[in-house]
């Protein structure tokens, strides 16, 4: 109540009476505790109140940040901040208000001329030399959030260790009384200019980095030949979900030659979404207007891209001429592949390549890779440890990045950017689809040989959200009580092993105990006997228990089975 009297004397007319509006659960809600700032920045509802996402919260972690980067010293501050933003509500008003409080600190600021996604964010870092960059998106949520990632100088989501010291800048940082760079700066004022000044420390940028983007992922076509010859004919649908995604994957498929047939009730920004229930491209009826659209004009795939462009769902035909979904899981093997398949066939597989996934990732990816020989490297869910993968063999050299992807429809062919990006992947599928079209074969009948050839794998996930002001609280003493369970079989398969990402051990039915190598992080593994695994880990920004559940079998239907049984089981376990 404190906090809340606070904000009542300090915001605006408008603002203290949505205050005054909120139910005492809204209120309750909104002033328990402040948003969290973690690795991957924050994200919330969009209200007022220390834990909702408003011009207040971003002003505050954005002098933490401006603070972290003014201790750097004076070089730090020149080299400055990217500040990209997608269509979401508030975006561009929260990306300006972070150009000008980072500018009255004396930190330069790069910001866009209009909404960018994420893989141009994070490729104008180490194009523009910047210190790292701000990204306004809520990524794939329901409308009503927005959030804030930090990326760091290498182009990846900021480390754990510069994260924690800009939260103790934040921390030491009132939600009111922030400076700010003066200056008349709008959506409108800034669009279509490039390079700029619109203040002592803000620059405007635009297209001459968006080319030297489209010109970094051309560069990484594997079959341009195939495109020259019947990128006119292909039938690709592509929609942007009213996101960023519009502009560049219209612009590199139209470079390449690529016909591309957008879905015009989505093609432009729409901060409600209004087409869809979520702006999510995993979601089947998220595409139902591409398929609508595909059906007419006869086309067999279906590409969306979500509001900040760093995820890929696809839809295809299916033996039967029915439209089906891809999980991220296949959109990445198959992506794997062609990657893998046409650089042997074309000479350019390196001795040393290697592929980089998630520990929640499939198996087939692996099964794959050895097929080329090939290494493939585990790391925990988060894009930015696939981007300290490439930092490290680019100084070492020991391997040659090749392709990293995790399940939830993220991925990265080639390494101008640090993050996922679903431009790159848009433009190597829809390539892959022409490179098909020579050899008189279908996406659907690639998977299905994949699957012949190593196996049917199927991996199942799911989620539980624990409500309430205690459901953080509840949700890590699930946690615990899982961590204590002394796991010997699940439906009847013996649990070889169990690792503990948080202890960093992995302890084996024998007794034997080996260190995971890899970064601490809340989440447990379980191996079983018949090479199936299951995972159970919490969010790290929300109330939420994920699940995991991976199985192969020579048949699909025993593997959904199983899959479906491991899921059951832990979901039992973690009851609340």
């Amino acid at each position: 109540m404190d906090q809340y009297s606070q904000w009542l004397s300090n915001v605006t007319p408008a603002e203290r009476e949505r205050l005054q509006q909120m139910t005492e659960d809204e209120r309750n809600e909104a002033f328990a505790m402040p948003l969290a700032f973690g690795t991957a920045g924050m994200r919330g509802i969009l209200d007022m109140g220390v834990g909702r996402m408003n011009v207040y919260t971003v002003a505050r972690a954005t002098k933490g940040l401006a603070d972290y980067i003014c201790s750097l010293g004076e070089e730090a501050k020149q080299r400055g901040i990217v500040i990209a933003y997608d269509t979401r509500r508030f975006s561009t008003e929260f990306a300006i208000r972070s150009a000008k409080v980072l500018g009255a600190n004396g930190v330069q600021v790069y910001l866009f001329e209009d909404v960018r996604p994420v893989p141009m964010c994070s490729f104008a870092i180490r194009h523009l030399g910047a210190m790292g960059a701000i990204m306004i998106t809520a990524s794939h949520n329901p409308k009503v959030y927005n959030g804030y990632k930090v990326y760091g100088e290498d182009g990846a989501q900021m480390s754990p260790e510069s994260t924690d010291k800009v939260v103790e800048y934040i921390n030491k940082t009132p939600y009111f009384g922030i400076l700010e760079e003066e200056a008349e700066i709008t959506a409108q004022s800034i669009k279509g200019l490039d390079g700029a000044a619109v203040s002592p420390h803000i620059t405007v940028i635009g297209k001459r980095v968006d080319e030297q983007y489209f010109k970094a992922i051309e560069a990484l076509s594997l079959s341009p030949e195939d495109v020259k010859k019947y990128g006119k004919d292909v039938r690709i649908v592509y929609t942007p979900v009213h996101g960023t995604g519009y502009m560049p994957v219209t612009s590199v498929l139209g470079r390449m030659g690529i016909t591309v047939n957008v879905v015009p009730e989505q093609a432009k920004p729409d901060c409600e979404f209004s087409t869809v229930r979520v702006p999510n491209p995993e979601e089947a009826d998220t595409l139902r207007l591409g398929v609508e659209l595909a059906d007419k004009i006869g086309s067999d795939i279906v590409i969306g891209t979500d509001p900040d462009a760093d995820r890929m769902g696809v839809a295809i035909r299916d033996d039967k001429g029915k439209f089906v979904l891809l999980n991220g899981n296949q959109i990445g093997v198959l992506l794997l592949n062609y990657i893998l398949s046409r650089k042997a066939q074309r000479g350019t597989l390196p001795k040393n390549g290697a592929v980089v996934k998630t520990i929640v990732t499939t198996e087939l990816a692996r099964k794959l890779a050895d097929s080329y020989g090939v290494t493939t490297f585990d790391v925990l869910t988060g894009f930015k440890f696939i981007g300290e993968k490439i930092k490290e063999w680019e100084q070492t050299g020991e391997y040659a990045y090749l392709f990293g992807f995790e399940e939830s429809y993220g991925s990265l062919v080639g390494t101008h950017a640090r993050d996922k990006d679903a431009v790159v992947a848009s433009m190597m599928f829809a390539e892959m689809v022409c490179h098909l079209a020579a050899e008189g074969r279908s996406v659907y009948g690639v998977l299905q040989d994949i699957y012949k050839k190593f196996g049917y794998y199927v991996e199942k996930a799911k989620s539980v959200t624990y409500t309430g002001l205690d459901g953080m609280q509840r949700m890590n003493n699930i946690m615990r009580e899982v961590r204590a369970t002394d796991f010997t079989e699940v439906d009847g398969t013996a649990v070889v092993a169990v690792s503990d990402f948080k202890e960093g051990v992995t302890v084996y039915a024998c007794g034997k105990f080996q260190k995971t190598d890899l970064p601490q992080t809340d989440a447990i593994k379980l191996f079983l006997q018949n090479g199936d695994w299951i995972c159970v880990r919490p969010s790290g920004t929300e109330p939420k228990l994920k699940f995991y559940a991976a199985s192969s079998a020579a048949d699909i239907g025993a593997a959904q089975a199983k899959a479906e049984a491991y899921l059951s089981y832990m979901s039992a376990l973690c009851a609340d």
